[in-house]
């Protein structure tokens, strides 16, 4: 039915003064939290699949509390622990229960340490007597509960130990811990940034055994850091860092029997990394991967604790390098599912006991983006793909023979599920570029909703009063491939006049930005940087994630060479659309993003007139091992590699203008980098800004600083463009 035309009339009148009336978003709300979407509590799911428990906190009132809740009708059932000072039981912020759910573990004064490490002291309170033990007088690291919760195995001082809480008594397991020397139980740096965990040890499922790995970090080169605080003096934070090239801790692997009171060392045939170590049901069995330092074989191992006798489940080989992944899971019968990008995408497999495969579970031109676990009830695996598009996620079932395959998840965005610990439900999170955070109960066996659980929708109410622009998803074909993109043009937009152009990415191996899923913060800046007139564009060039093995793994030794020029030649095309106005055209990144922003103004100078690089990796020389090797091999190994994509040797030929960011306590992308380019910058005797915040990390935030960076940002970017 056509619209009568004095809507039309009255639309041509009225249009511009409505517009008019929407407030521009400001950074003082996007960072002051005032656009955060509301989201679900932690839940952990009980054993019996029925019930979830959830942390309430009350951090002003020091109180928290354990509460029991039931999944079907989301009713409260009971309160299984208060934090009370008259009984002993401290006011705690995080829990975890036993395997038998009849005790549980409370976090107090935690304190992070890294990236993923921290330190606290922890209680374990007996849900049957009502006990409550201090597990030890120290700030310690990772307790865990054995499966019985009788006993409590943690780190303190690079040590292992564990505590009898029915006797009362701790044995001490290895006596060697010392600062950046040896490691007991936990991770060195590298190992938590790039292999994703901190806690290197494992109870059997009998709590008679612990494995261990112990890194012997020795000849590792240490990294200083100033501090510099609000005392008189800074002072210097020593760690290990092993760089590209340089040595690496010595991990070896060990098994506590705790009958015996003995430690013995695991002959794996000198491993270099030791990235994953996991207890098979069978009590004895304890599986175990290795890797070379190429990271291009990884060996599945089964150590037999009895006898200490190892033996090959399976190998994986790859040209680039091969995934770890927490994906291993073991069947009742040590049969196990794991996945493999093999064919050319990431998919799931069933293996036997004896490590031969069984089933492919997935196949086909699309990737496992998640891996959920395995009902041994109805013999389903439950997982998430990109199967209906590279810029989607969707959750679906399929059974142990790979028949059967079924879509749980509703809508087309990004959903993502939490699964009873039975699989009868789960709690989806649905979101899409037009809807926030959307929470509901399924069943797991078929998807059908239960009920919703929390939709945000006051958040959309309130955005209607804001001035924002749809975030338009397209693919762009650029260097022989079809890139995915987002394209944010401003409210007011006229295809008669001409914008700047503000390129935003990431870029990094597997990485994807360009994704149909609810704003971030820098979709809020974004939005409002096109409130003032500008074009806002990001693509997912060559390198990045979700379109194969091959696709992402191009960039093997030249990180940093195909990623740039896909975004010079998309920033070419872009410039030649009628609204674009070539002569301003900027780029922007973080980190990894950084990086490539400051190659692409560079390298792709007559492209480029403005960038800015936060937290840059200007050479990869002055990287982890792991993160680094993996791509890159070692420098001595590919010297062009390194050198021909480095920022830093390019400086002469920067001629736009440049903002360079970096916060002084960076563990990770080390200020470093910045400070090399800008000594590249000035012997060229270019032009640029910088600035350094004192003693803040990667992520360069804390109090109002974020505020004032992208303050800073915000007014680079409208003088520049």
């Amino acid at each position: 039915m056509k619209k009568p035309y004095w809507i039309f009339v009255l639309w041509i009148i009225l249009g511009p003064a409505l517009w008019a009336q929407q407030q521009k978003l400001t950074l003082e709300e996007i960072w002051g939290g005032a656009f955060s979407t509301e989201s679900l509590q932690a839940l952990h799911s009980m054993e019996d699949g029925k019930h979830y428990t959830v942390l309430q906190s009350d951090p002003s009132a020091k109180t928290s509390s354990i509460d029991k809740y039931q999944y079907e009708t989301q009713q409260k059932v009971a309160s299984l622990v208060a934090s009370d000072s008259r009984v002993g039981i401290p006011y705690f912020t995080g829990y975890t229960f036993s395997a038998d759910e009849s005790k549980v573990l409370l976090a107090t004064q935690v304190e992070p340490v890294y990236r993923r490490s921290t330190l606290g002291i922890y209680y374990v309170h007996d849900l049957k007597t009502g006990e409550t033990i201090r597990v030890s007088p120290e700030m310690i690291q990772e307790p865990t509960l054995s499966p019985d919760g009788g006993k409590v195995a943690y780190v303190w001082g690079n040590d292992l130990y564990v505590l009898d809480l029915s006797a009362g008594r701790v044995t001490r397991v290895t006596d060697d811990g010392e600062p950046n020397a040896i490691i007991n139980g936990v991770t060195d740096w590298v190992y938590e940034e790039e292999f994703s965990f901190v806690r290197a040890f494992q109870w059997n499922s009998r709590g008679d055994r612990l494995a261990f790995l112990r890194f012997d970090e020795r000849e590792v080169p240490e990294f200083s850091m100033d501090v510099y605080g609000s005392g008189l003096y800074p002072y210097p934070y020593v760690f290990k860092y092993p760089k590209a090239g340089e040595a690496n801790s010595q991990v070896t692997l060990h098994l506590f029997d705790l009958n015996e009171g003995s430690t013995r060392e695991v002959d794996l045939g000198s491993p270099y990394y030791i990235p994953r170590i996991q207890w098979m049901n069978h009590p004895d069995h304890l599986s175990v991967q290795t890797l070379n330092r190429h990271q291009d074989h990884l060996v599945l191992h089964r150590v037999d604790a009895a006898t200490l006798a190892v033996s090959t489940l399976l190998e994986e080989r790859d040209a680039a390098y091969v995934e770890v992944t927490d994906n291993l899971t073991f069947l009742p019968d040590d049969r196990f599912i794991w996945t493999s990008e093999q064919d050319g995408f990431n998919h799931l497999y069933l293996h036997r006991a004896d490590g031969t495969r069984q089933y492919q579970l997935t196949s086909g031109p699309w990737e496992v983006t998640a891996y959920y676990g395995y009902d041994p009830g109805s013999r389903r695996i439950f997982y998430q793909s990109s199967e209906e598009g590279s810029i989607t996620r969707n959750i679906y079932s399929v059974s142990d023979r790979g028949k059967g395959q079924r879509r749980l998840s509703p809508g087309n965005g990004t959903s993502q599920a939490a699964f009873s610990a039975d699989f009868t439900y789960f709690i989806n999170t649905f979101s899409n570029v037009d809807t926030p955070p959307r929470y509901t109960l399924h069943r797991a066996a078929d998807g059908r909703l239960v009920r919703e659980l929390k939709n945000n929708a006051p958040l959309l109410e309130k955005l209607e009063g804001y001035q924002l622009s749809p975030k338009e998803f397209s693919t762009l074909s650029v260097n022989g491939h079809e890139l995915n993109m987002w394209m944010i043009k401003p409210s007011d937009f006229d295809p008669s006049k001409k914008y700047p152009l503000f390129m935003f990415q990431y870029s990094g191996p597997g990485s994807q930005q360009v994704a149909n899923r609810w704003h971030g913060s820098n979709d809020y800046w974004h939005q409002m940087l096109a409130s003032e007139g500008i074009i806002v564009a990001c693509i997912d060039g060559r390198g990045t994630g979700l379109k194969g093995r091959d696709f992402k793994k191009v960039t093997q030794l030249e990180l940093g060479k195909y990623e740039v020029e896909d975004q010079i030649e998309a920033a070419r095309i872009l410039s030649e659309l009628p609204y674009v106005d070539e002569s301003r055209t900027g780029i922007w990144g973080w980190s990894y993003g950084g990086f490539m922003s400051s190659n692409c103004i560079l390298k792709g100078n007559e492209v480029f007139e403005m960038a800015i690089a936060v937290a840059p990796v200007t050479s990869w020389r002055f990287y982890d091992t792991i993160y680094t090797e993996r791509y890159m091999q070692t420098p001595r190994e590919n010297a062009s590699g390194y050198d021909d994509n480095s920022p830093l040797n390019f400086a002469d030929r920067l001629r736009g203008k440049y903002l360079l960011v970096h916060g002084s306590a960076d563990d990770n992308v080390h200020v470093q980098n910045t400070m090399r380019m800008v000594e590249a910058l000035v012997r060229a005797n270019k032009p640029f800004e910088w600035a350094v915040y004192p003693d803040r990390n990667h992520g360069i935030s804390g109090g109002k600083t974020r505020l004032h960076l992208y303050t800073k940002m915000t007014r680079f970017v409208l003088e520049n463009l």
